[in-house]
């Protein structure tokens, strides 16, 4: 009899089970990503060597590394150096247990880069050691208030890293609030806009495969081959990086991409960066580096050439 209890009461409890597992779906039936998420972490995105194939910290380093973090705060700035944000404009959030967020290769760090590459960094190196600034055009993307390109307008930095996704049946937005980009992603099969026309974040096309949204970005414009700090890309004309979206949780969403790019990286790349509700709203971020700092830079710069002259 009690046999005959245990399985009556699994009977009912599975639909309870399932439910409880299954995605919360839009009234159209896709699994429901709308909400407004952050990705802050101090996770690196690359493996420090000195973790070499360890892909997991332990709690306790975990909470090491938030402490240093904490003890870091505010500290002044290197002699010569006027500093920049303080604390109060920081939001880096806390580590992860990932030792870094590429977790292909293996070794959790970038593949190597392609010869063209490897000839054409140490120039772009030296133009951004900030002893020289022609034009504006001698300032990257992040720095202009363009864009952070693909994938890194996905990626975490030092604040403003949060996303608000909007859906429809035909079509996902995913609102960036760092430098203001908004990703509008058809759903409906279409194909990809010629080859020809780059975008500064690439062309979009979502489709659904189960329960985890896929999207494909290709006409990546090689005018973002720049690889800084907070603004990673697929740097050619034939980067293509394709996300995952996968609501797990009433407060996550696995989050990954890959990267690849036959011009920029001699293999694929891959990084996994979960996102959990902000709990609150995106307000405006006015990116005014590029009406302020671009200005004083290179008037910054004139007046040092006309010293020299002197």
């Amino acid at each position: 009899m009690r046999h005959v209890i245990a399985i009556l009461a699994v009977i009912v409890l599975l639909p309870v089970l399932a439910n409880a597992q299954a995605p919360e779906r839009t009234p159209w039936g896709d699994p429901d990503l709308q909400g407004v998420w952050t990705n802050r972490t101090t996770t690196p995105i690359e493996r420090p060597t000195e973790f070499e194939e360890r892909t997991v910290l332990s709690d306790e380093e975990r909470a090491e590394f938030d402490a240093q973090a904490e003890a870091a705060r505010d500290q002044p700035p290197p002699p010569g150096q006027t500093g920049s944000y303080n604390s109060f404009w920081f939001d880096r959030g806390l580590r992860s247990n990932q030792t870094s967020l590429i977790v292909d290769p293996p070794d959790g760090r970038y593949p190597a880069m392609t010869e063209r590459v490897r000839e054409s960094d140490p120039a772009f190196a030296a133009m951004r050691d900030g002893t020289r600034f022609d034009t504006w055009f001698d300032l990257n993307l992040y720095d202009r208030c363009i864009t952070r390109g693909m994938p890194g307008a996905m990626l975490p930095g030092f604040y403003n890293h949060n996303y608000q996704i909007l859906q429809t049946p035909d079509y996902v937005v995913i609102l960036v609030e760092m430098i203001h980009d908004a990703r509008i992603i058809p759903l409906d099969g279409r194909a990809h806009l010629p080859s020809r026309i780059g975008q500064w974040l690439g062309d979009s096309r979502g489709r659904w495969e189960g329960d985890t949204l896929v999207v494909e970005t290709t006409n990546l414009t090689p005018k973002g081959d720049q690889r800084v700090r907070y603004l990673v890309q697929a740097g050619s004309e034939q980067g293509r990086v394709v996300e995952r979206f996968t609501r797990v949780a009433a407060d996550r969403i696995d989050y990954s991409f890959t990267v690849t790019d036959p011009m920029t990286y001699e293999s694929p790349w891959t990084a996994e960066i979960p996102m959990v509700p902000l709990g609150g709203e995106i307000f405006e971020y006015a990116c005014h580096e590029g009406n302020y700092g671009l200005v004083n830079i290179l008037a910054g710069a004139r007046a040092a050439e006309r010293a020299t002259e002197q």
